[in-house]
């Protein structure tokens, strides 16, 4: 309906090439709205009832098509990363254009949650000229379009540093929408496998990214919340937003040269 000329089936359960190119495969479709319908809430009463700050990932078009979530998180006050206006790929715009949509995505998700992003992330992957166009918005705390990291870190961007706080494709549900890993067993397995490395060492960032169509789901659902209350049972963990991450770098580690 929106132009696109066909259905994106990214981290479902849809079965590829089942429905002709240039069809809408209303499988794959009906899989994102289990996201919006009845997972995005069941992660929401995990994290609430544990009372774990978090980070949403959002689209400003999705936010608007979504009133009921878009007034839990504004009710809430949750972290927000944005996520684009919609979900495009950034790498393949001219500067013009993703500069307008950089923009447009900000401006939306302000407007419908009444305070601004504090980070930015790419639908997979940035542009070459998107951090410099993110830094344009003296808002945004940090982007994420990077893996390259257990800790965040100062980058240059032209005469200035940009803070980047890094994402995670390994520790990420991902992997059960991708088949990777083929169930919530597997991916409480391999969560916990990182969580005891990165206490090991200490002073380390653990990204956890989950999609409400692949983590809401009941059967890989029970594995996330095994790994949610190994967490909250261990001490001397702190279960922070990234925007709080980006917060507590700003003041302890600051650049080094001046801004």
């Amino acid at each position: 309906p929106d132009g696109d000329p066909a259905t994106d089936p990214a981290l479902t359960d849809a079965v590829p090439g089942e429905v002709a190119a240039g069809t809408r495969d209303l499988v794959a479709e009906s899989l994102f709205e289990y996201g919006s319908r009845v997972g995005f809430w069941r992660l929401l009463r995990a994290f609430r009832e544990r009372e774990l700050e978090t980070t949403f990932g959002v689209c400003a078009q999705a936010l608007e098509r979504n009133p009921e979530i878009a007034g839990a998180l504004r009710d809430g006050g949750d972290d927000i990363c944005a996520h684009g206006r919609r979900f495009a790929r950034h790498w393949t715009m001219d500067e013009a254009t993703e500069r307008a949509e950089i923009a447009a995505a900000l401006e939306g998700i302000e407007a419908l949650l009444g305070r601004a992003a504090t980070g930015w992330q790419s639908r997979y992957s940035a542009s070459v000229a998107t951090r410099r166009l993110l830094a344009e918005h003296e808002a945004l705390l940090y982007d994420a379009d990077a893996y390259n990291d257990d800790l965040p870190y100062w980058t240059p961007v032209g005469t200035r540093r940009r803070l980047v706080v890094p994402h995670s494709f390994t520790n990420n549900d991902n992997r059960l929408g991708s088949a990777r890993l083929a169930t919530g067993d597997d991916f409480f397995d391999h969560l916990r496998a990182a969580f005891r490395v990165l206490r090991e060492e200490g002073g380390r960032m653990m990204t956890v990214s989950l999609h409400p169509r692949v983590s809401g789901q009941p059967a890989r659902f029970d594995g996330l919340r095994h790994f949610l209350d190994l967490v909250c049972r261990t001490p001397g963990v702190w279960v922070a937003s990234r925007g709080a991450v980006a917060r507590h770098w700003r003041r302890v580690h600051p650049p080094r040269d001046p801004r």
